[in-house]
């Protein structure tokens, strides 16, 4: 039977670049500087049209690796071994039936970066493993060390001791466009090194599926559709100089076998430069916090806080204590700009914070009441073990729920110490939602069931009255409700019926 459900499961690609460097990242004596190769025969071009990507071929594939990770598992009947996003990269060894403890093998590629032996490869390849063999594209073999791995990222960086080693020169994926000619180099689906041509669909995309949880991985994919499949997991996406610009990383899968349906997702270079050069030097990576939830501002909410427009993102909630509330950010503040660079997407947002050192000044332009004002944050450090989930997400809509009754299909109650200890609420605010018509505003906006209800167009709410006075007020125009769900807030407008 023909499946059409699509799933998301990991890619994994690979290319390299031939190319010299006389100073290890990792320090040590200085190398000879390496081979120079054969100048690779000039691009084809009939009537214009450029007919071959063979020489860029050429001076990539030698840097793209493939990678061998093994893992002992403890026994087939006690654990089974999971790898983020449905891939299958880790296999049992040959007697699939023995109770003992068994090797896992997984498959992936890698892309050196320095002539050293440095090698950038996405951390679901090798996590856990506790040997990790490198594969040159002539058939060489190194045992690769773990410098560090980075999981709200997805990337890792090895190193072989080496010299003289081709590798790929990071380019500038910020200067990508959508529409750009790319190639992708991997070793998909074990069939050995492959090259697949494609082009930019898109940029900024987000996944969330980088750590598991959305709220602890920072992404900022460039989209292709050169097509990639399961086995390319760390290669590399280059472009048509030759320049590393993106790790693969992700796939969108279809189909029986959840293969390519020209969907792929790359990390792009400058967030691995700067994950690449942070684990190097300090072997982790800090990310600066400001600690407010964010989302974007849709049409609807734009109408229903009287906005000209849906430019800024919208704060739903700044944490006590945090780095926000000291700059004297509110609740209800659009940021507009984050050091004169202009801010309308949470995604962008976030990891403009994240990407910036705890400790650093930033100036934040904030449009508040439709006055401008500039605040100064000092951030705070992001910690992923157990911190601040939650407490800067982009907010977004939350999950569609179906919601019963009143004009906006709500059934309300105030929050009573029983109903607070049943739905394990804290604190005894708002109206909790006790049932959504599933038919109404309310279930089309994603309100759900155990939502507690705190403002209606920025007026605190805490009765039944309270709220019909509040949709009286707005008449038959969109109100923005600030809700209270999961410990954290949200703003969504709804069009009452």
């Amino acid at each position: 039977m023909y499946i059409r459900k699509f799933t998301l499961a990991v890619a994994i690609l690979s290319t390299g670049l031939a190319a010299g460097c006389r100073t290890g990242l990792l320090g040590g004596d200085e190398p000879a500087a390496p081979a120079q190769p054969a100048a690779p025969p000039a691009p084809i071009v009939v009537d214009g049209v450029r007919t071959s990507y063979a020489d860029v071929v050429e001076r990539t594939s030698p840097a793209v690796v493939r990678i061998e990770a093994e893992q002992r598992g403890r026994s087939q009947s006690q654990t089974q071994f999971q790898v983020p996003f449905g891939d299958d990269l880790f296999r049992q060894g040959p007697n699939q039936q023995q109770q003992g403890p068994r090797v896992e093998r997984g498959v992936g590629s890698g892309v050196i970066v320095s002539a050293d032996g440095t090698i950038l490869t996405n951390n679901h390849v090798v996590e856990g493993a506790q040997k990790i063999k490198v594969l040159l594209q002539d058939d060489k073999e190194f045992e690769a060390r773990l410098v560090g791995s980075d999981k709200p990222s997805d990337l890792a960086v090895l190193k072989i001791e080496t010299q003289n080693m081709p590798y790929l020169v990071l380019g500038n994926s910020d200067a990508v466009r959508v529409g750009d000619i790319v190639l992708a180099i991997g070793n998909p689906l074990g069939i050995g090194q492959t090259v697949t041509a494609g082009i930019i669909s898109a940029k900024g995309r987000r996944t969330g599926l980088s750590y598991g949880n959305a709220n602890d991985s920072f992404e900022d994919f460039l989209q292709t559709d050169a097509p990639i499949n399961r086995g390319n997991s760390g290669g590399a996406l280059v472009n048509l100089n030759g320049e590393l610009i993106g790790i693969n990383s992700q796939i969108l899968a279809g189909g029986p076998s959840g293969g390519n349906i020209g969907i792929g997702f790359s990390i792009p270079s400058n967030m691995a430069k700067s994950v690449m050069e942070q684990l190097l030097r300090d072997g982790r990576v800090r990310r600066g916090m400001l600690g407010v939830n964010i989302q974007n501002i849709t049409t609807e909410t734009a109408q229903a806080l009287e906005l000209p427009d849906t430019a800024g993102v919208l704060v739903s909630n700044v944490r006590p204590g945090s780095a926000g509330e000291k700059a004297g950010l509110k609740r209800g503040d659009i940021i507009t700009a984050i050091n004169g660079e202009k801010m309308d997407d949470s995604n962008v947002l976030r990891n403009k914070v994240a990407g910036t050192l705890p400790g650093t000044e930033i100036r934040l332009t904030v449009l508040r009441d439709r006055s401008q004002l500039e605040l100064t944050a000092v951030l705070d450090e992001y910690n992923v073990e157990g911190g601040p989930a939650g407490n800067q997400n982009e907010g977004g809509e939350g999950p569609r729920v179906e919601p019963q009754g009143g004009k906006l299909g709500l059934s309300l109650q105030p929050v009573t110490p029983q109903v607070a200890k049943q739905l394990n609420i804290e604190g005894g605010e708002g109206l909790v939602v006790t049932d959504v018509d599933q038919a109404g505003p309310a279930a089309e906006a994603g309100i759900a069931r155990g939502d507690v209800v705190l403002e209606i167009n920025r007026q605190a709410v805490k009765s039944v009255e309270d709220v019909q006075a509040a949709l009286d007020r707005a008449a038959n125009r969109p109100v923005l409700l600030l809700l209270a769900r999961r410990g954290g807030t949200i703003y969504l407008t709804v069009s009452p019926k």
